[in-house]
């Protein structure tokens, strides 16, 4: 299971790096996008972690969040958080809403983003 757990982490990790390249060129729609990704797959990681189990094939955070347990554990900003979170990974998918949340996704906006994903994540890997 360690292995599952490090593949999943490992990724997470690799999608925070992602994000922060997509902020330093501008590509504001797959910040939010990929903040989303890491926040999912260290949901999974800590799933893993609890029930040595294979995680849900979900893209839903709020779902994976209390499949593994963390939802009531999270304070009402981490809940917020992921509720905002949610929709960046459908619209990055299908763009016919892209302009709209590109409209939303500033410079400023990303980089709150980026910086509550990288706390919410390490908030999850402490309890790994």
């Amino acid at each position: 299971m360690k292995e599952k757990i490090i593949y999943w982490i490992d990724l997470s990790d690799y999608d925070v790096e992602t994000a922060a390249a997509m902020q330093k060129s501008g590509r504001f729609l797959y910040v939010g996008f990929m903040c989303h990704q890491a926040i999912e797959k260290i949901h999974k990681a800590y799933y893993v972690f609890i029930t040595a189990d294979t995680p849900p094939h979900s893209h839903s955070l709020a779902y994976l969040a209390k499949k593994s347990q963390l939802y009531d554990l999270f304070t009402l900003d981490q809940q917020e958080f992921i509720d905002m979170l949610e929709p960046l990974q459908i619209e990055a998918r299908y763009p016919s809403h892209k302009e709209q949340i590109l409209k939303s996704l500033t410079e400023e906006r990303c980089e709150t983003i980026l910086t509550q994903t990288k706390e919410l994540q390490q908030w999850i890997k402490m309890k790994l």
